[in-house]
């Protein structure tokens, strides 16, 4: 009995054995397949479509048109500027439409779907002249996507929600909320009017921004971006009440001007005002009707006055690789120059890490002021050359201050009162290299 037992045993331990190495196989074969059917349920490429009409259950089509130039807008219900991101998104998303799964392959009723009497249809209009539509229907229960018809298509199909998303678009969704409208690569002016002044911002031969009124000075090109990307920034809210935008045009109206940006592309110069009224900023902007409750970010944008926008920096050279520094303090002159790999003052080799020091303080000095005062005779001279560029800046002491001037510019800078001993210092720990130790042991 105890051996039957023990055979029975064996057996059924067999049959589980096998039926889990099935289950393992199984197992890993299901998890080759793909989970879901990726078939196509359009497939054009972006530029084959031309007119997009997007149509709610009891709602008016928005229609939005492909023009000359290429740009989309709205046409319907009433003509606005669309978002071009936000269109080119969607019809990135339509013309090569995936679905998530088959759902039917003949479907004979659409109302368990909801695609009888779908939630959304979207038509598209290719170049061509033919048309397509998509029907949306309900939600899947797992609420992770849509279920979707295509005209002329028995099938029935589910799309993933963010791909439902790009192209289940409202009005408000798709107008262009900017309130002044420009192409920032192709900008050729700004102009900035604030608290009794005009500053006016250009760009330089290299292509920097520099200030060109109330006169020509250097420009601390990231301040200069900042504010343009602010008026960029500025937007309307599509969906305020007709009563708030009368409140709105009355704070505007009754508040304090606080500046105005004019900005100038190839397309002509727009202008955006804001003004304070209490603790709000009011806008508006020459792209579009009226006015605006703003972010209060945009209203220190254009308060900003001159000397914020000026560069701070006394050397231009950044991160470019240095190729010589020449230092005049009296009858000293210091000269390193760069051959190879090796820093070379004369024909002596000098440590690297104490040129690198040197410059690294030169780049990092900056104006903490800008004084309006003659500059005196210059105690230090220093010139840096990179590339085929050669920048020479004059250092000097007047009044307990240290100041700097840029060779061939009027403008003086107020530096940190330690700066020139700084940059002495720095020459100063410049030692000659050392010859490589040899480190192999004489054999006795």
């Amino acid at each position: 009995m105890k051996i039957r037992g023990l055979l029975i045993a064996a057996l059924v331990l067999a049959a589980l054995g096998g039926l889990l190495y099935w289950s393992n196989k199984k197992k890993k074969a299901d998890e080759s397949k793909p989970l879901v059917d990726t078939a196509k349920i359009f497939k054009w490429e972006s530029g084959d479509i031309q007119k997009i009409e997007l149509k709610r259950r009891g709602g008016e089509p928005t229609v939005l048109e492909k023009n000359k130039e290429g740009q989309w807008a709205i046409v319907a219900p009433k003509p606005y500027r669309a978002d071009q991101d936000t269109v080119s998104s969607m019809v990135s998303t339509l013309a090569a439409l995936n679905a998530d799964k088959t759902v039917e392959d003949q479907a004979a009723d659409l109302s368990p779907y909801g695609l009888d009497k779908p939630s959304l249809e979207v038509k598209l209009t290719l170049k061509d002249g033919k048309t397509a539509k998509l029907l949306v229907g309900d939600e899947v229960p797992t609420g992770s996507g849509s279920f979707v018809k295509a005209e002329g298509d028995p099938k029935i199909y589910t799309v993933a929600q963010y791909n439902k998303s790009s192209f289940d678009k409202s009005l408000n969704d798709l107008r262009d909320r900017r309130l002044v409208v420009f192409e920032q690569d192709k900008i050729t002016r700004v102009e900035l009017i604030s608290q009794g002044q005009t500053i006016e911002f250009g760009k330089n031969t290299k292509g920097d921004w520099a200030i060109l009124k109330p006169k020509p000075m250097r420009a601390d090109g990231i301040q200069v971006d900042e504010l343009i990307r602010k008026v960029r920034e500025a937007k309307f809210d599509p969906s305020m009440s007709a009563e708030e935008a009368k409140k709105a045009a009355s704070a505007f109206a009754s508040g304090k001007p606080v500046g105005s940006a004019k900005i100038t592309d190839h397309n002509g110069t727009q202008q955006l005002e804001v003004r304070k009224n209490k603790d709000d900023y009011y806008a508006r902007g020459s792209a579009t009707e009226g006015f605006y409750k703003v972010a209060s970010d945009l209203g220190s944008a254009l308060e900003k006055k001159l000397d914020d926008f000026r560069n701070k920096k006394i050397f231009d050279f950044g991160f470019n690789d240095v190729s010589k520094v020449e230092v005049r303090d009296g009858a000293k002159t210091s000269v390193f120059q760069k051959s190879g790999e090796k820093w070379m003052s004369g024909s002596q080799e000098m440590e690297a890490a104490g040129v690198q020091a040197l410059i690294d303080k030169l780049r990092d000095a900056s104006a903490v002021k800008f004084p309006e005062t003659p500059f005196p005779g210059a105690a230090v001279e220093v010139s840096v050359t990179y590339g085929a560029s050669t920048e020479k800046v004059l250092f000097a002491k007047a009044g307990g201050k240290t100041l700097a001037k840029r060779d061939n510019e009027p403008q003086v800078y107020e530096l940190d009162e330690k700066a020139i001993e700084d940059v002495q210092k720095a020459i100063n720990e410049v030692k000659p290299a050392q010859p490589p130790k040899d480190d192999k042991k004489k054999k006795k």
